[in-house]
C-alpha cells in the first residue's frame, strides 16, 4: 500500500474512533442525565412544615421552638379548611335523605384528599400508619393532590372519531350553594401557607432507615445491604480466581483437559444471573444449608460464583501479560517456581488483577437477579455483621425493582427509587474510577 492511501485510512480509522468515543459519551449523557436529574430530588426538595415535623418526631432533628412555631402559623391557615367540612358536615346531618346521598361520595372523597395533603384534622384519632399522621412532607406532591382537590379529571368522549381526551372539571362546581364551597378557594389561595414549602437538603437520605415501606426515611439498610453482599463475595471469589488464575498461567500448560477447563470458565461467564440464583437456592440454602432461609452469606457465595470467571480470566491474562525475563531473572537467582510467583509475577500482574477485582466488585452490587432468592427482602433493618450469617437484608437492586413495580404507593415515592438508582450508579460509577486510579498508582510504582 503506497504512503498516501495508508495515511487515509490512517486517518479514517481515527476519525471512525473519535465519531465511536462520541457517540458512546452522548449515549451515557442521554442514558445519566435523567437519573442525576430527578434521582437529586431525593436529596433536595421543598420540604413542608410536615417534613420537619417528622425529621423532629421520628429522629430528633431540628429546632423544636421553631417547628412548633411554624405548626402554629400553618394550624391558623388550615383553620378554614376544618370549619368548612365541619359547616358542611353539620349541614348533612339535617339535610333530606337525597341531598344527602347525593354528596356522601363526593365529600368522604374531598375529606380523604385533604387529609392526604395536610394530615389528620385536629381532634381526631391518631392513625396508625405513620403515612396517615401526617400530611404531604414535599411541595411536588403536595401540588398533585391539591389539584386532585380542586380538580375532577374525567374523559371527554363526545367525538367519536377520537379517543377520549383528557378534562380537569373544578370540583367546586359539584358543591356550588353549600357550607363547603369556600373551602375550595382558601385550599387554592393559602396551600402555601397552610404547607410553608421551603428548600431542603435531606443528604441524610444515604443514611436514615425508611419508615412505613419507603413513605419516609432514608436507604441506609439498603445501602449497608448492598455492601454486605458486594465485600462478601468479594472475600469469597477472589482468593479463589486468584489461585485459579495462577493455576491456569503457570502450572497447567496445555492439554485436552486444560482446554475443556477453560471453555467452561467462559462459558460459566455467559450464564444468566437467573440461573446463579436458582443455583445458590438449591446448593447453598436447600443442599449445604449454610443458612435456614435467605441469608447475606447465601448471597454473597452465589455473587463470588457470578463473579469468578471474570475475575479468573482478568487475572490468568494479566500475570500471562507479565515479560517472561521477569520469571527467568528470579529463577535464574535461586528462586523457586512459588517464590518467583508470588514476588515478582504477582507484584508486576496486580494492575490488571486489582482491575479485575474493582470492576467484578462493581458488578456484584449492581446484580438482582442472584439474590432475589438467596438474600434479599423488601424491608428490614441494618445487620450487624454476625447477622450477616443467618439473616436476609435489603439491597439497592432488588429494592429499586421491588419499589418500582410492587410497591403501593409507587408513585408517591418515585423519588426514592430515582434517588436508589442514583446511588447505585454513582457507587459503581466510583468503583470503577477507583479500578482506573489504581491501576495507573501501581503501575507508575512499578515503573519507579
Amino acid at each position: 500500500m503506497d504512503p498516501g492511501s495508508r495515511k487515509t485510512f490512517d486517518r479514517s480509522f481515527t476519525a471512525v474512533g473519535y465519531f465511536s468515543i462520541a457517540l458512546m459519551a452522548a449515549a451515557l449523557v442521554v442514558l445519566l442525565m435523567p437519573i442525576f436529574a430527578k434521582g437529586s430530588g431525593a436529596f433536595v426538595f421543598r420540604g413542608t412544615v410536615e417534613n420537619r415535623r417528622l425529621m423532629l418526631e421520628k429522629f430528633g432533628r431540628g429546632d423544636r421552638a421553631a417547628i412548633e412555631a411554624e405548626k402554629a402559623a400553618a394550624a391558623a391557615a388550615r383553620a378554614p379548611v376544618y370549619e368548612a367540612i365541619a359547616r358542611f358536615e353539620a349541614a348533612l346531618d339535617t339535610a333530606d335523605a337525597e341531598d344527602r346521598r347525593g354528596y356522601r361520595s363526593d365529600f368522604r372523597e374531598v375529606r380523604e384528599l385533604v387529609a392526604e395533603l395536610l394530615g389528620p384534622a385536629p381532634g381526631r384519632q391518631t392513625p396508625v400508619l405513620i403515612r396517615d399522621q401526617y400530611g404531604q412532607t414535599r411541595w411536588d406532591r403536595a401540588s398533585v393532590v391539591l389539584h386532585r382537590i380542586l380538580y375532577v379529571e374525567d374523559y371527554d368522549y363526545s367525538d367519536a372519531t377520537k379517543m377520549g381526551v383528557k378534562v380537569a372539571t373544578p370540583r367546586v362546581e359539584r358543591f356550588r350553594g353549600t357550607a363547603l364551597e369556600p373551602l375550595f378557594g382558601v385550599l387554592e389561595r393559602d396551600a402555601r401557607a397552610m404547607l410553608r414549602p421551603r428548600t431542603t437538603f435531606y443528604w441524610r437520605f444515604l443514611f436514615d432507615q425508611s419508615f412505613d415501606a419507603h413513605i419516609f426515611g432514608g436507604i441506609w439498610p439498603e445501602l449497608l445491604g448492598t455492601f454486605y453482599l458486594a465485600v462478601g463475595a468479594m472475600l469469597f471469589a477472589v482468593p479463589l480466581g486468584i489461585v485459579a488464575a495462577i493455576y491456569l498461567a503457570e502450572y497447567a500448560g496445555e492439554s485436552a483437559f486444560v482446554s475443556m477447563l477453560r471453555t467452561c470458565i467462559s462459558s460459566l461467564a455467559g450464564v444468566p444471573s437467573i440461573v446463579f440464583g436458582l443455583f445458590g437456592l438449591a446448593f447453598f440454602i436447600n443442599t449445604l444449608r449454610v443458612s435456614p432461609s435467605k441469608s447475606v452469606l447465601a448471597g454473597s457465595l452465589t455473587l463470588a460464583l457470578l463473579i469468578l470467571p471474570t475475575v479468573i480470566r482478568a487475572s490468568e491474562e494479566a500475570i500471562k501479560s507479565v515479560p517472561v525475563a521477569y520469571k527467568e531473572a528470579a529463577m535464574s537467582l535461586g528462586a523457586s517456581r512459588w517464590r518467583s510467583i508470588v514476588t515478582v509475577i504477582l507484584p508486576a500482574a496486580l494492575p490488571g488483577v486489582l482491575t479485575s477485582v474493582i470492576i467484578s466488585m462493581g458488578r456484584a452490587a449492581g446484580e438482582t437477579a442472584p439474590i432475589i432468592f438467596t438474600a434479599a427482602v423488601s424491608v428490614g433493618k441494618p445487620l450487624a455483621i454476625w447477622q450477616t450469617l443467618s439473616q436476609p437484608t435489603p439491597a439497592l437492586p432488588w429494592n429499586i425493582y421491588n419499589l418500582a413495580t410492587e410497591h403501593e404507593a409507587v408513585d408517591e415515592i418515585r423519588h426514592v427509587q430515582y434517588g436508589m438508582v442514583l446511588t447505585l450508579v454513582v457507587l459503581v460509577l466510583l468503583l470503577n474510577l477507583a479500578a482506573i486510579v489504581l491501576r495507573a498508582r501501581v503501575s507508575k510504582k512499578l515503573r519507579g
